[in-house]
């Protein structure tokens, strides 16, 4: 049998379309049980390569004979090596090109909203459970939250034949490196960010702007000042429809206020935002957060990651009717368990003091996000 090569959106789609999939990885133990390949149609059987060095004989009988075999390793290599050996033994297996850094680095995109104003995609970053969005009027675009793929925003909006005029990030980044600063150099686009983030670089400071306006057309932005993920998170209310929220409220969940080490005070800032800046805003708007941690059990029917507000609010108990000292205590110890990995070094470039090349990048970015309080209701 032949070995084929399957690309992280081919995969993607195969978990789109809920194909049941057996997944053989072969990273180590420490690092599957971190992070790997999700769906609820996958089964997943976990053997480090070493193990298997001397062939796959001795896993024959942990393997179906009569399903598609992918196997999924690091960077591409031993993947590669394992789905020959399954071969020879006359199964149909594949292997993930590039291996998980590729699927990490996949970016999935969607549109969301459409009117006679505006265009609303979202770009799902699947292996991170990251989103960023593009805002389209007219002939000009406004980017949310950017990864650092500035290549995949440049060609949406030469596909919509508009120029990206503006960029925003809600906040410093913990989990990944931001693209705006790179994206603002390479299309000359305004960049805005919170002065109180502490960037070293040049930008525009949101903390001047209570909107932003698209020059020439009628799309309305305004910033809404949300703290408590980190001192100068925002959300982004646009059109009176869309909240933009950032890492401060997700479909499942609220955004962790613990990773500045000040728990307990970010998370009364937290209440505050909710219980009086967000509780201002009505029900039916879409709420289009920067992370989700279950893409299964966050994507909505018409396929995207966001929810109405109304909805997240049922869905949320703590959003409601509880005491400034509940809510601290809870978010609290919610929040008090695993960081998002390198999120330290990753915060120290996103803010200007540190540089990286491509390789650490992708070093430094791999793995789940961890940015969100889940379970909250």
């Amino acid at each position: 049998m032949s070995v084929t090569v399957k690309t992280a959106q081919q995969i993607f789609d195969q978990v789109l379309n809920k194909e049941q999939l057996f997944i053989l990885d072969v990273r180590n133990h420490d690092d599957f049980k971190d992070w790997k390949i999700e769906g609820k149609q996958i089964k997943h059987l976990n053997i480090p390569y070493f193990e298997l060095i001397d062939g796959v004989e001795e896993i024959m009988d942990k393997i179906p004979s009569d399903k598609e075999i992918i196997v999924v390793c690091a960077k591409e290599g031993s993947s590669k090596m394992v789905a020959e050996m399954l071969s020879e033994q006359g199964l149909t297996a594949s292997y993930l090109k590039g291996g998980m850094k590729s699927w990490s680095e996949y970016l999935y995109k969607k549109e969301v909203f459409s009117d006679d104003k505006m265009k609303v995609y979202q770009f799902v970053r699947v292996g991170k459970g990251c989103l960023s969005y593009m805002v389209v009027s007219g002939g000009e675009a406004l980017i949310v939250d950017p990864s650092r793929f500035t290549h995949i925003y440049k060609k949406a909006a030469e596909d919509e034949g508009v120029k990206i005029t503006h960029i925003v990030d809600s906040h410093l980044h913990a989990d990944h490196i931001s693209g705006g600063r790179l994206l603002a150099e390479e299309t000359g686009a305004n960049y805005y960010l919170m002065k109180s983030e502490g960037a070293v670089f040049d930008f525009k400071a949101l903390e001047n702007y209570n909107k932003i306006d698209f020059e020439h057309v009628s799309l309305e932005v305004i910033a809404v000042k949300t703290p408590g993920h980190t001192p100068g998170s925002v959300s982004f209310f646009v059109n009176e429809k869309i909240l933009f929220s950032g890492d401060t409220i997700f479909v499942s969940g609220l955004g962790r206020p613990d990773l500045g080490g000040k728990a307990r005070e970010w998370a009364k800032d937290l209440y505050d935002t909710v219980y009086n800046k967000v509780s201002l805003i009505t029900d039916d708007v879409i709420v289009l957060p920067s992370h989700y941690a279950d893409f299964e059990e966050e994507v909505n029917v018409a396929g995207y990651i966001g929810e109405l507000l109304g909805e997240i609010r049922k869905q949320n108990e703590i959003m409601s009717n509880q005491s400034e000292e509940d809510f601290v205590e809870h978010v609290a110890q919610s929040a008090s368990s695993e960081t998002p990995p390198n999120f330290e070094e990753i915060i120290a470039i996103n803010r200007g003091e540190e540089e990286a090349e491509e390789e650490k990048q992708q070093e430094l970015e791999i793995g789940p996000n961890r940015c969100a309080v889940h379970h909250t209701n």
